[in-house]
């Protein structure tokens, strides 16, 4: 994988503490010359990906010294009136089901499109031009605002609406979670593939309590099935390297 020369525009990357946001901040920080991030609280039942952000950052930061030249402020923004709008799999304690729509349980109505706007206000203030985000439509769970009109829609909407030209990258939307382990793997190497699967967190259920190959979680709800199934087949797939963990 060739790294471009980073540009000089200003990112903003949306940061869970996930696999997919960690691996587009990385990406992100092999692009632009300064990048920020934002997260959003917003009762999320996984919370503990919101504790793995500052670390995250830091370990990104001590990866590569342009990377640490390169990253800015983080952003922490209260959320919560997505709870508040109903329940979900997502932001309360129930099971994990499909609903009559066909979508499961997991979906948050209008969450993703909230998250932009909010990330478009905040780099609007800060200077920034280019929002960063992990949505994917080829590994997901039939989401409508992870789908690439939708983001290509919005990037129109708050262009328009801030009057100002605002870019939406999302560099995972036409990978599965097999190639978004290889990218990790050719942005940071065998490193930044052991950060991503030790110190970040994507477990619907909250669990910590047990390191699988894939990095932690229950092993059973859909996004650790989808984490735990795109790394075995990274592993499956992809011809030996030497600095593969």
């Amino acid at each position: 994988m060739t790294i471009p020369t980073p540009s000089p525009r200003r990112a903003l990357v949306l940061f869970s503490g996930g696999q997919d946001s960690t691996t587009c901040l990385a990406w992100a920080l092999s692009r632009y010359g300064r990048v920020e991030t934002i997260g959003f609280d917003y009762g999320q039942r996984h919370s503990a990906e919101l504790a793995c952000r500052a670390p995250l950052r830091r370990r990104l930061a001590e990866m590569k010294p342009d990377w640490a030249a390169r990253l800015g402020e983080d952003h922490l923004l209260d959320a919560r009136v997505l709870r508040e709008l109903g329940a979900s799999a997502m932001t309360d304690d129930i099971a994990i089901t499909l609903q009559a729509s066909g979508l499961p349980n997991t979906f948050v109505p209008a969450r993703n499109l909230l998250f932009f706007t909010l990330a478009a206000a905040q780099a609007y203030r800060r200077g920034l031009d280019v929002l960063v985000g992990g949505m994917s439509q080829t590994d997901y769970s039939g989401y409508p605002d992870c789908r690439d009109n939708t983001i290509k829609a919005l990037q129109v909407a708050l262009s328009l609406g801030l009057d100002q030209p605002l870019t939406l990258e999302t560099p995972l939307m036409w990978l599965d979670k097999a190639d978004t382990w290889e990218l990790a793997r050719q942005l940071g190497g065998a490193a930044l593939v052991e950060l991503v699967r030790v110190e970040t967190h994507t477990c619907y259920l909250n669990r910590r309590d047990v390191l699988h190959a894939w990095g932690y979680g229950c092993g059973e709800c859909p996004a650790c099935v989808l984490r735990a199934r795109g790394y075995a087949q990274w592993k499956a797939r992809s011809r030996p390297h030497s600095d593969r963990p």
